[in-house]
C-alpha cells in the first residue's frame, strides 16, 4: 500500500496495490497486519456501508469522547469528494480541511483519525462508500459542522441548490461556535 501524508498531520490518503490483468482487478482492500505495522495504535471494531445518490452531502459529522472515531474511508461503486476537517483544539492546523476525490475507478482511502470532522458529496449518478470505525456510534455524542460554513468556504464540486441534505445535518453549528464552545 502506498501512504500519502496530507497537509493536516495525523491524515493520511492510501492507494492499495492494484492487481490488474485481462479478468480484471484484485486489490487487498485492508490487512490488519500490515496496518498494525504502521498504524500499531488503531484498532478497528466496525465496518458499514452506505449507498447515495447524485447530490446527496452526509456531513460534517463528528463524535465527541468518549465516542470519537478514527475512519478508514473508500468507495466501492462511484465517486465522492470527500473531507476531514481538524477540530483538534491544541492544532496548529484546527479549522483547516483536505478534500480527496474517493472513487472505485482510483481506489484511494482516506485515513480519518479521532478529533475531525468528516463528510462527502456524490459526485456520480450513486456511490457505495464504506467504512471501517475503531470506536462505537453513541448519538448522544455526535456534532457536526454546518457544510456551508462561510468560515470553511468548502468547495463541495456541486451547487449547493442540487444538494440533498437531511434536517439533522442542516442544524449543524458553525466551527466558530465550536471554538467559542468550553
Amino acid at each position: 500500500m502506498n501512504i500519502t501524508k496530507t497537509k493536516i498531520e495525523d491524515l493520511f490518503i492510501i492507494v492499495p496495490e492494484i492487481h490488474s490483468d485481462n479478468r480484471g482487478y484484485f486489490i487487498e482492500s485492508f490487512n490488519s497486519i500490515n496496518f498494525k505495522n504502521i498504524f500499531s495504535e488503531i484498532n478497528f471494531i466496525q465496518d458499514n456501508e452506505s449507498k447515495s445518490q447524485y447530490g446527496v452531502l452526509r456531513g460534517l459529522h463528528y463524535q465527541n469522547y468518549p465516542y470519537d472515531q478514527t475512519k478508514l474511508v473508500r468507495v466501492s461503486y462511484g465517486e465522492v469528494l470527500d473531507v476531514a476537517l481538524d477540530l483538534r483544539k491544541n492544532s496548529k492546523t484546527f479549522g483547516e480541511y483536505c478534500s480527496v476525490i474517493l472513487s472505485s475507478k482510483n481506489k484511494k482511502q482516506f485515513l480519518i483519525p479521532k478529533g475531525f470532522a468528516h463528510g462527502y458529496v456524490v459526485l456520480s449518478d450513486y456511490a457505495i462508500f464504506q467504512y471501517k470505525v475503531d470506536n462505537i456510534y453513541n448519538p448522544e455524542y455526535e456534532g457536526g459542522i454546518i457544510f456551508n460554513d462561510p468560515e470553511l468556504n468548502i468547495d463541495w464540486k456541486i451547487n449547493h441548490n442540487d444538494l440533498i441534505i437531511s434536517e439533522k445535518d442542516l442544524k449543524f453549528k458553525t466551527i466558530i461556535d465550536l471554538k467559542n464552545e468550553k
